[in-house]
């Protein structure tokens, strides 16, 4: 089935959809993982885009109920050079095709994504939309122009969960408190920003029994279960635009430790009272390097994220801990008075290298000092 692809600079794509009819309007990205897929698919950092894939066959895998990292699809489309309907692993439970379908997501193949990749580095991240009804170019370009954009708009709240739940071996437990914490050596109260499923396996593989709340839970609320410590997760869109969290952190700090990750990086940022501003295409993919200035290592990371902490903003008691070294931009800060710290990177590796799996160790160490 056609399908036309429409951007506001005036491109106009053709595609062939592998999922049926449909439109999907939201700001085009690209990823440049080789694999993983399902997990960028299940990323809720990715809500209101459309993900272009640099990599050019996907879906030869297929997918499994095991590497979904939440219980939806994010993307609103999901844009290939070539769609493999026939996947070959042990582990494939169904299609990528069939996949997308049941959640009423797009599949676009036959598109030039090498051109489309290269249009959006040099152009920028763009408005856009997709459709296999309206195949009229000026129609879709006027029609992505006139959708508002991600800038300034609260996603978060598309995305967080409604009621606080525990994390167990068989996944979500929904509750108002910590799950056995006797049986675990640390509490930790993890806000959903748009979490995903593989930070909470490693904070429980290390010893820690996590509370899930919603991302506008109180800081009251929060200091009366008494957690060890606190996590602040990844999620989408503008921190500037998320409403009801800022003061919260703000409360929190120096009262508990404090982990945060991509969006929870950029909201500390913000608590701090620096400044967040929005990258030209951002960094989404599996080999981003990034420096520990601490140690003087280099690591490579899974990234997924399209606005950026200030560093020319941050206070005096905040320092720059890591650095990417593709541009220069801040991906790593700490508190030199509160026990705080933060990467713009996700160092769950879902999808991606383990290079950064050591923080979570920090966090520990964090929680067990205190």
């Amino acid at each position: 089935m056609k399908a036309l692809i429409g951007l506001e600079n005036g491109t106009v794509l053709a595609g062939t959809s592998f999922t049926g009819a449909g439109e999907a309007v939201g700001e085009i990205v690209f990823n440049t993982s080789m694999s993983g897929y399902q997990e960028v698919l299940t990323d809720p950092s990715y809500t209101g885009q459309l993900v272009t894939m640099t990599y050019p066959l996907i879906g030869n895998y297929g997918v499994n109920e095991e590497d979904a990292e939440s219980l939806a699809i994010h993307p609103r489309a999901f844009i290939v050079r070539e769609y493999q309907d026939f996947p070959s692993n042990f582990r494939s439970t169904g299609t990528l095709g069939n996949y997308l379908e049941k959640s009423n997501i797009l599949g676009i193949e036959g598109v030039d994504t090498r051109m489309l990749t290269r249009l959006i580095r040099n152009t920028g991240a763009m408005k856009a939309i997709i459709s296999t009804e309206d195949l009229d170019p000026d129609s879709l370009v006027q029609r992505a122009k006139e959708w508002p954009g991600l800038v300034g708009r609260d996603m978060v709240a598309r995305v967080s969960c409604e009621k606080s739940y525990g994390w167990t071996d068989n996944g979500i437990q929904h509750t108002t408190g910590f799950l056995d914490p006797d049986a675990s050596e640390f509490k930790v109260v993890a806000f959903d920003f748009g979490i995903k499923f593989n930070q909470l396996r490693i904070l429980k593989n290390r010893g820690c029994t996590v509370l899930v709340v919603p991302a506008t839970t109180s800081a009251e609320d929060v200091l009366a279960l008494n957690p060890d410590g606190i996590f602040l997760s990844n999620g989408p869109g503008d921190p500037a635009g998320v409403e009801g969290v800022i003061e919260n952190i703000q409360k929190l700090l120096g009262k508990k430790p404090i982990f945060g990750i991509c969006l929870g990086h950029q909201m500390l940022g913000l608590a701090y009272g620096g400044s967040t501003y929005k990258l030209k295409f951002g960094h989404r993919g599996g080999n981003q390097p990034v420096k520990d200035l601490l140690t003087g290592k280099v690591e490579i990371t899974s990234q997924n994220h399209g606005f950026c902490v200030d560093p020319e903003k941050l206070p005096a008691d905040v320092e720059m801990t890591h650095i990417n070294l593709n541009d220069n931009s801040l991906e790593g800060m700490r508190h030199t008075k509160h026990p705080a710290f933060s990467v713009q990177y996700h160092p769950e590796y879902a999808p991606g290298p383990h290079d950064s799996e050591y923080l979570f160790d920090r966090f520990i160490d964090m929680m067990r000092q205190q």
